[in-house]
């Protein structure tokens, strides 16, 4: 089948999902696709300028779309050529706007929320990357539209959901490392966004207590910071400055997995998070995680009671100090630990793509 792909950000897992997708697929794919900043905008005007560019396309007989929440597909299809217009097309749900957090603003813009609603009616099918998604997706889009004065569409949810399906982001090729852990003096990594919603502050309460407590561990602090950088971070480098093994940004994805490869625990105190795919690949790196018991981790992990913990800077702390004091409890993660990797594993693109092929081979054969 020859896809249509539309991407109004291209970078981050966007792009990751759409390259490692592609790099297995047996379809043959065109990509149109916008520079990964200045988010609303692309939000505002991708629908029209992609509209524009497929009129400039070469000639080619398109068998469906594929598109992320990024782009408004209604206005899309009202602008492009009926041509293109009238295919069949999967939209992939990364994220949305009702309920990713925006700590820019006091109050949030919902028109960029109204713009996933469109998308989500205009879209053959909508593929959520965690149940967990979906489910807040569509409460929380339900209770949005009941607060409009009239016709206020919360009915065009019960069809809209009909046509979802859960479809988990694939995971790079990584080999499972087979190691001793070091439960005196473990390797500890946190890596996400340097912001807010992933709660900083939980978790190096955590480690400064481990510190004060004397117990020895190493640290790595990874992932993307930006100007708006909570101040925690600053404080934590200089009190923890003995513990650190890697702060800050790694230049490749293979610098971040040569790391994971060489760590023992991976910790997330999120408030926020659709999937967790730092928190999977470092499980088929061979880490321990150790998860908050919320958003999509219980779904990630299958529900293993040894993997998470209650979400609170003392339940984290208390995991931290069983993980390294409690062989039966240090076995019972080890083999949790396995069996989550074993999903994770078909996860892994060059099984994962032959899956989505089919699916969306299905879609078109459906239209």
């Amino acid at each position: 089948m020859n896809i249509l792909a539309l991407e109004p950000y291209f970078g981050g897992s966007h792009q990751a999902f759409l390259d490692g997708w592609i790099t297995q697929s047996q379809h043959c794919w065109t990509l149109l696709t916008l520079p990964a900043h200045h988010w609303k905008w692309r939000m505002r005007h991708a629908a029209i300028t992609f509209a524009e560019q497929v009129t400039s396309l070469p000639h080619t007989h398109f068998d469906a779309i594929f598109c992320s929440d990024m782009l408004n597909l209604a206005v899309f299809r009202g602008l492009a050529p009926q041509s293109i217009a009238q295919l069949p097309a999967v939209v992939y749900f990364h994220e949305n706007q009702l309920t990713y957090p925006d700590n820019t603003r006091a109050q949030r813009d919902y028109h960029y929320a109204f713009d996933n609603f469109q998308t989500l009616l205009a879209a053959d099918q909508a593929w959520f990357n965690s149940a967990y998604h979906r489910t807040e997706f569509f409460q929380q889009c339900r209770a949005f539209l009941k607060k409009f004065p009239d016709f206020t569409l919360e009915g065009r949810l019960d069809h809209a959901f009909g046509q979802t399906t859960i479809a988990s982001p694939g995971l790079p090729e990584i080999e499972t490392s087979q190691r001793e852990h070091n439960w005196q003096c473990p390797h500890i990594v946190w890596a996400a966004r340097w912001e807010k919603d992933k709660n900083p502050e939980s978790f190096f309460r955590a480690m400064y207590r481990l510190k004060d407590d004397g117990l020895p561990f190493r640290l790595s602090i990874v992932g993307e910071s930006f100007r708006d950088c909570p101040p925690i971070f600053s404080e934590a480098r200089e009190v923890l400055a003995d513990h650190i093994e890697q702060w800050g940004f790694l230049p490749s994805h293979e610098d971040y997995v040569r790391l994971l490869c060489t760590s023992d625990i991976f910790v997330s105190t999120a408030e926020h998070e659709f999937f967790g795919i730092s928190a999977a690949e470092a499980i088929l790196a061979g880490n321990l995680p150790v998860l908050p018991s919320r958003l999509a981790y219980p779904e990630l992990v299958d529900q293993q009671p040894s993997l998470l913990y209650d979400g609170t800077t003392f339940g984290l702390i208390a995991h931290l100090q069983k993980l390294r004091e409690d062989k039966t409890f240090q076995q019972a993660v080890q083999q949790q630990t396995a069996l989550v990797a074993l999903k994770l594993d078909r996860l892994q693109w060059s099984q994962l793509a032959p899956v989505y092929d089919e699916r969306l081979k299905s879609v078109t054969d459906k239209a």
